[in-house]
């Protein structure tokens, strides 16, 4: 893979194909349907123009999509004994096809007499009285979307199958061309342009919440209209039915509120009344709260042994304030959550970890057992309770269901003037990252709540291995002072991170490094030493070291693409070191993977030549995501690179781990070793294809 291109997200199964296939059965079509119902109602969602607005262009997906199952035959319904199934990939290719002809078909209205036997019946799902639409992405996310309503539907649905799908070009092709569009090689040519949007993360952007019509919020329609048109309505009910009796009255406090699908897609979001057990678990009496030494007398060390700190922690208006807002935000309320986090309401009442003011904001903490949760709000200003109908002047922002469609986007209020909710997976967390949690963030920097086994903190910084770790002051809560936040954007001159030293009730001697990436909980920084001879596979071990230091030191500015994706932990591992031609010196191959709360990895490649300057980065040489390599169930790498000597010739250079036994390069470049490195004179360009064999007798490819 190319320096600086990022892997498309694909949801693909080993059984994809591109041919539409046979018609399925009913049950074939139905399960494989049910299986891949968020890819489907996605590339719906893509193809069908944005002029519909989003609200529309959500529940169209959804209907295109429960509406395009095939009918019951007479053979299906006759058949007593049951047949070979379809395979479940076959059934899959057949309703793809099916969703993209119905989609296509909204691009050009079609005569009226054509309309019922072209386009998918869209009676239901059906919505009243609430605007669906995805949640809203940052710019890049935005400029994308306004790209795409610059296009055609075939363009649109091209780049779905290209990037999401991982569909060829010729499949791509053959897919449209079966659905009825007329140039689908324009079409695929217009998908690769906008490819190579922001650098060619396109394929990146649209696996987001931006485009996902299965991750929606919700906002009230018109209230003052809907307000006129029920009276309008009851006062016809009420003439229809005058001179009646009912027969049956309704309990005293009327029938309890039906769930609305959640704002986030997640289980139910009740309203106010709720159910008993959402009311309980609402209820701040009844908040779990740990002793102060709960964790010096248990094996488990994570957050379900922190105990309630700060200064509001019997603030009741608070607490109820922030668990109303979790049980059902309203529209001022800012909502985010890192991804494969749930927003739903909790089912039990959580565990309070801190309440407290920081820097003008009043924050509390909560734990369910899978998530952290942050509410914060301005403490200059009251926020009311969430209740039905319009918040009082002043509380929210103006109602974005008048806004026009195409500006109908969810932007959300500055945190000085709403409060905010943030959801963070916190499940099978440990000492290390269970350590600490963001309170707040300001220009300064953010404070930390620390673990209280958390015996010392300090700082340093990455880019300055030599330097040392500079104490940090911290409150008799356990809050940490504010610590610069690793830039965004512009010049990477500087990485902090946080030095946190555990207790020597849990283990003596042990000091780790934590830095932030925009994310509630900070992530655990390791390191894993090249192989020695002879000896065992290494394992991660902490961030304290100089090997270690150096390392980071030239890896920490690539940090910056993992913000705000859920990382858990990050490690880098010096699987090869080798001896460079011409006598040009010793370099070392990293594979720096970062996992996240929710599982997948990602991992990037880095051929770190020697430098003058310890912070000199790497050059890039591959990346992968979703994959298990240089983890655990992935011990084994194999990457390669060009590489210029000093007299200007170029090389063709291969490091692999510690069990390859032999590698083989083919294609524009032949050679093969039987080391754990390869360093062989080659041509500037040319395909080339390396590969190897294991100890076990396996074989393996090169990362990208």
């Amino acid at each position: 893979m190319r320096k600086g291109t990022v892997p498309m997200p694909s949801h693909r199964q080993p059984t994809d194909n591109a041919a539409t296939g046979p018609r399925p059965g009913v049950d074939d079509a139905e399960a494989a349907l049910v299986e891949h119902y968020p890819r489907l109602v996605r590339l719906a969602y893509l193809t069908l123009p944005p002029a519909l607005g989003r609200h529309r262009r959500v529940l169209t997906a959804h209907a295109t999509v429960q509406h395009v199952l095939p009918g019951a035959r007479k053979s299906d319904s006759r058949a007593r004994v049951p047949g070979q199934r379809m395979p479940s990939g076959s059934a899959f290719a057949w309703l793809r096809g099916q969703v993209l002809r119905a989609a296509l078909t909204h691009e050009q209205p079609s005569p009226w007499w054509r309309v019922r036997a072209v386009r998918p019946r869209t009676g239901l799902p059906l919505v009243v009285g609430l605007r669906l639409f995805p949640r809203a992405g940052g710019t890049d996310e935005l400029a994308l979307d306004q790209a795409l309503s610059t296009v055609n539907a075939p363009a649109r649905a091209a780049l779905a199958l290209r990037v999401l799908e991982g569909l060829s070009e010729q499949a791509v092709r053959a897919l449209l061309e079966d659905a009825g569009v007329a140039d689908p090689a324009a079409a695929v040519r217009t998908a690769q342009r906008l490819a190579a949007h922001r650098d060619g993360r396109a394929g990146k952007l649209l696996g987001t919440s931006e485009f996902d019509p299965c991750t929606v919020q919700t906002r009230p329609t018109d209230l003052l209209r809907r307000r006129q048109r029920s009276r309008i309505a009851g006062a016809a009910v009420a003439i229809a039915l005058a001179g009646t009796v009912l027969a049956v009255s309704l309990p005293e406090d009327g029938p309890p509120e039906r769930p609305v699908a959640g704002a986030h897609g997640d289980g139910a979001l009740y309203g106010p009344t709720g159910t008993a057990a959402l009311a309980r678990a609402l209820d701040p009496a009844l908040l779990e709260r740990a002793p102060e030494a709960a964790w010096t007398g248990t094996s488990r060390i994570d957050f379900s042994v922190w105990p309630a700190r700060g200064g509001r922690t019997d603030d009741t208006a608070l607490l109820k304030r922030a668990l109303r807002v979790w049980g059902g935000p309203g529209p001022a309320v800012r909502v985010s959550a890192t991804p494969g986090t749930t927003a739903a309401p909790p089912t039990q009442p959580p565990r309070l970890l801190y309440a407290g003011d920081q820097d003008g904001t009043a924050v509390v903490l909560l734990h369910d057992g899978q998530r952290i949760v942050r509410y914060a709000e301005p403490v200059s200003k009251r926020v009311p309770l969430p209740k039905r109908g319009p918040l009082p002047e002043g509380a929210a922002l103006p109602d974005s269901a008048s806004l026009p469609d195409s500006e109908n986007r969810g932007v959300p209020m500055p945190d000085r003037d709403a409060p905010s909710l943030d959801f963070a997976r916190a499940d099978q967390a440990d000492m290390t990252t269970a350590a600490a949690l963001t309170v707040s963030r300001t220009p300064d920097g953010a404070r930390y709540l620390l673990a209280p086994w958390i015996a010392g903190a300090a700082t340093r910084d990455l880019l300055a291995p030599d330097a040392p770790a500079r104490s940090l002051g911290v409150s008799a809560d356990g809050v940490t002072a504010a610590v610069a936040a690793p830039a965004s954007g512009g010049d990477c001159v500087a990485w902090p991170a946080l030095v946190l030293r555990s207790s020597e009730r849990i283990v003596e001697r042990h000091s780790f490094l934590v830095t932030d990436l925009g994310e509630t909980a900070p992530a655990h920084l390791t390191y894993t030493p090249p192989p020695g001879t002879g000896a065992p596979a290494r394992r991660p071990r902490e961030v304290t070291g100089e090997p270690a230091l150096l390392s980071w030191a030239r890896t920490a500015c690539s940090l910056r693409d993992l913000r705000g994706s859920g990382v858990r932990d990050v490690n880098n591992w010096a699987f090869a070191e080798q001896s460079l031609p011409e006598s040009a010196g010793r370099s070392t191959w990293v594979c720096t993977r970062a996992d996240t709360w929710r599982g997948p990895g990602r991992i990037l490649v880095q051929f770190q030549r020697p430098a003058p300057v310890p912070t000199t980065p790497g050059t890039v040489v591959a990346e992968a995501e979703n994959t298990a390599s240089c983890g655990r169930f992935g011990p084994h790498i194999l990457a390669g690179t060009r590489w210029r000597s000093p007299s200007g010739k170029w090389f063709l250079l291969a490091a692999g781990s510690r069990d390859i036994t032999r590698i083989e390069a083919t294609g524009s470049v032949r050679a093969k070793t039987s080391a754990t490195t390869l360093a062989v004179r080659a041509p500037r360009e040319g395909s080339v294809r390396l590969s190897a064999r294991l100890t076990g007798g396996g074989s393996l490819r090169a990362v990208g």
